[in-house]
């Protein structure tokens, strides 16, 4: 048993030692197999990396350039890269096998790269072809095309680009000149040099009067009108030039500026986009549209000097910062420059005509311009609406200079307004005269909807005053002796004014003249009134003015006569201050 158990035991030793041994050589072969499978994988992607399959090369080299070119021209790309960076690649056999065939086939790609965008860059030189579309649709969807030559093909790529802005420029260069001139044929001149608010209307004509024609066809110089609407359509379309120019349709300049601006701030925020997505510049954009913009600098520069037209510089004006926040909004900074140069060439011209509407009022020939008529001048017509569209275009805005130059204005007119006053002999004809006038111009405010402001108050006090001048007048004309007696013999002390009592001898041929003519005088002062002031309302609120003020002149005699003593024997002709109520009452009613 003991020699059974110790075969057992020796047995089991050797079994161990061979466990033991078995052990040790698999984990050797496990060493080695990880090994082995690291080596296989960097092998396996070094040998992609470097090696150049057949297809790829048969694609490069004879295929058609499309999506799975684009393919293969990002396999090369990342070989062309490994090689050229890879330490292990630059010392490896295979290295120098490899090498030169890739760099044929880089030559080759960036041959073909070539020949394929200057194919498609002469596309864009075609008539009537869609750039934005061959842009998106062509260049866009083939960008790693430019990308390849960018890194492997730097002055290939240099040409491209010279290529494509060159191209561009000339292209859009000529597309924008064709627009301008189309655009000039269908502009409708509104104003000329002589179109200024102080010069004489040299359309009246008649045998015995000077009889004016009113300025229908030319009254958009002064006047806003419908122009404003521009600014409403601002985001519209622009102008299709040979649609407009067969329905015949003329339009004033603004309208014309509006649709230029359109085009290229559309344009611009197309090439801008697809500059930085094509490109990964925008110093291409500045080269692109240094043709365009000086297309249309020339443009501005053969038209602003003959431009008289105010109202349509400030409409520009306020387009252009129109312009502004909508490429704000789109955040497109591409047009920021330019905007504010064009903002710089309007503002001076606006305050170069602006001054010679101003300098017309200045030296105006009063002789020239005046007429015997106490109607509304023509001249302050002009100035109304003048002034009424400024003030429109201002009101958003609250531009300080604007603001400034119409008080210029407006001080300048009304000084020319109480020179024409002068020229009428009676002092009551230049009332007339300056309160039709004042009356006249808010009348084309309200219609305007300016409600409040500066220039308007200005006018309202003018008016007023006016107004207390005429009615004084009126009333002095028609009971003078009643009118000088309440004012310098009536006061606090009735009785003793001037020092002297008032006797009923005094007063009593008052009392009876008054009782005697005084609805006679109302009624004169109705008809007096309707016939000097072109608005009727203006006119009935005068006669209310003027009948309130008499009433009060009358009941302070009243008052006078009863304090008189023995002025109660007066009473029987005293006018009873309802009866004067409800005669006003009666002209109230055509209020």
């Amino acid at each position: 048993m003991e020699a059974l158990l110790g075969g057992f035991q020796a047995d089991l030793g050797s079994i161990s030692s061979e466990i033991k041994s078995l052990q040790e050589q698999s984990m050797s072969m496990g060493l080695k197999l990880k090994n082995r499978k690291v080596a296989e994988l960097n092998l396996s992607r070094f040998l992609e990396d470097i090696v150049v399959p057949p297809n790829m090369i048969d694609i490069l080299v004879d295929g058609e350039v499309n999506e799975e070119y684009v393919r293969n021209l990002q396999m090369l790309s990342k070989k062309l890269q490994f090689l050229a960076e890879d330490p292990v690649a630059k010392i490896s056999a295979a290295y120098k096998d490899v090498e030169p065939e890739v760099e044929k086939l880089r030559l080759k790609a960036i041959y073909k790269g070539r020949e394929f965008m200057m194919q498609k860059l002469n596309a864009l030189k075609k008539p009537k072809t869609n750039i934005q579309i061959l842009q998106q649709n062509v260049l866009l969807k083939y960008k790693y095309v430019a990308v390849f030559l960018q890194k492997h093909g730097k002055e290939v790529y240099s040409e491209i680009r010279t290529a494509y802005f060159d191209t561009l420029n000339k292209v859009l260069s000529a597309h924008f000149r064709t627009y301008i001139q189309a655009l000039e044929k269908v502009q409708l001149d509104i104003a000329a040099v002589n179109d200024l608010i102080g010069v004489e209307d040299t359309r009246s004509l008649g045998l015995f009067s000077r009889s004016r024609e009113p300025l229908k066809k030319r009254s958009s110089v002064f006047s806003l009108g419908d122009r404003a609407k521009v600014l409403k359509d601002v985001d519209q379309p622009a102008l299709i030039p040979h649609i407009v120019e067969a329905s015949g349709t003329k339009y004033p300049y603004e309208v014309l500026f509006r649709s230029l601006h359109k085009l290229l701030m559309d344009t611009a925020t197309s090439e801008y986009l697809f500059c930085l997505n094509f490109f990964g510049e925008d110093t291409i954009f500045h080269e692109i549209f240094a043709g365009p913009f000086a297309v249309i600098d020339e443009h501005f520069n053969s038209v602003l000097p003959n431009h008289y037209d105010a109202i349509g510089l400030m409409l520009m004006i306020r387009l252009t910062h129109q312009h502004q926040l909508t490429m704000s909004r789109r955040r497109i900074p591409c047009l920021d420059s330019y905007l504010d140069k064009v903002n710089i060439m309007l503002w001076p011209r606006f305050k170069m005509v602006f001054d010679l509407h101003l300098t017309s009022l200045r030296s105006a020939n009063i002789r020239m311009l005046w007429e015997d008529d106490v109607h509304p001048h023509y001249v302050m017509r002009r100035y109304a609406e003048f002034a009424a569209s400024l003030l429109q275009l201002n009101v958003e805005y609250g531009d300080g200079q604007l603001e400034l130059n119409l008080e210029r204005l407006r001080g300048a007119v009304d000084d020319l307004l109480i020179k024409l006053a002068r020229c009428f002999k009676h002092q009551k004809q230049q009332t007339i005269f300056l309160i039709n006038n004042y009356d006249m111009v808010l009348s084309v405010f309200k219609e305007a909807g300016i409600e409040e402001g500066k220039t308007q108050q200005q006018f309202e006090e003018l008016l007023k005053s006016s107004q207390t001048v005429f009615l004084e007048a009126l009333l002095l004309e028609h009971f003078p002796k009643l009118i000088m007696f309440v004012k310098t013999r009536t006061g606090e002390d009735l009785a003793s004014t001037s020092g002297q009592p008032i006797k009923v001898e005094e007063v009593e041929p008052l009392v009876k003249d008054f009782a005697e003519r005084w609805r006679g005088a109302i009624k004169l002062m109705h008809e007096d009134v309707i016939t000097s002031f072109s608005n009727f309302l203006c006119g009935m609120e005068i006669l209310r003015l003027t009948l309130t003020q008499l009433l009060l002149y009358y009941t302070r005699f009243a008052d006078a006569v009863r304090q008189i003593e023995g002025g109660a024997a007066l009473n029987i002709n005293l006018v009873s201050i309802t009866s004067i109520m409800y005669e006003i009452k009666n002209y109230s009613r055509t209020f």
